[in-house]
């Protein structure tokens, strides 16, 4: 059995001391998997992320209960900065580059707290776009001009240059046209085998997100619903009906209708 990397356990989150975002969550990320968090908007993926990544004190937000681990490191109160000293590194959703900086200054900047020379610095720095040959076109441009697809591509290559060992990204696919969700998720799958790093993505797009990962978890209303191996929930009639718009007939079915609803009333 893959040990942990990442143990989330029991946690509830309030933000401003009353409002309560997640109820009980926990999940495991196995070192070297791919693992997907799964669910609508408000669901609290983005909140799940933050807890793990330590960004829950700037938006006045804070666990009080449950615990993260991250590689055994209790990580429940630590600030951002120290979990990516750690080694867990967040891309965030919207994928908020330095729009006035270039390609390059923008993937240069995620090397900040490293502390093993300039040597291999520069090596990742070219690692990068290697796995993203997009960029190498555009690497003296401003990032502000570059398109959604690269601006994504610029935030991921901005991230594995803190040398993570586990990357969470938020909502990937987000705006991106079909072919370029592919090349992104494509590139996922490399930097998990190639790079040997540890993947936590959450996604609204459940049917790309299930088709690259190992492990899957779907959050309902702050709380995780259902939960097992991609492959498995690919196939699970629920997950199918309302993750992928796939019925029995083969039609989309909407969210309003009553039968459907009762049956996702079954997961809350």
């Amino acid at each position: 059995m893959e040990k942990n990397l990442l143990e989330v356990n029991n946690i509830e989150v309030v933000y401003n001391d009353i409002i309560q975002v997640l109820r009980g969550v926990s999940l495991n990320v196995p070192k070297g998997g791919i693992v997907a968090l799964l669910g609508t908007n408000g669901a609290g993926k983005t909140t799940t992320l933050r807890a793990i990544s330590g960004l829950l004190k700037p938006e006045n937000g804070a666990i009080k209960e449950g615990f993260i681990k991250f590689n055994g490191t209790d990580t429940t109160n630590l600030l951002g900065t120290d979990v990516v000293k750690l080694g867990s590194v967040m891309v965030p959703e919207g994928r908020r580059v330095f729009k006035h900086l270039t390609v390059n200054e923008n993937i240069l900047v995620g090397s900040i707290t490293r502390k093993d020379g300039s040597k291999k610095i520069r090596e990742d720095n070219e690692l990068m776009y290697r796995h993203f040959p997009r960029l190498s076109k555009v690497t003296n441009r401003m990032a502000g001009y570059s398109s959604g697809g690269e601006q994504q591509m610029i935030a991921i290559a901005r991230a594995l240059m803190a040398a993570p060992q586990m990357l969470m990204l938020d909502e990937p696919s987000l705006g991106l046209a079909p072919i370029l969700v592919k090349e992104i998720f494509e590139n996922i799958q490399r930097i998990n085998k190639e790079l040997d790093t540890t993947i936590l993505v959450v996604e609204q797009n459940a049917k790309v997100a299930l088709a690259v990962s190992d492990y899957a978890y779907i959050m309902e209303s702050g709380k995780i619903v259902l939960e097992g191996p991609s492959k498995e929930l690919k196939d699970n009639p629920d997950v199918k009906e309302f993750y992928m718009g796939i019925t029995k007939g083969g039609g989309r079915k909407s969210f309003k209708d009553v039968k459907s609803y009762k049956r996702r009333k079954r997961w809350m």
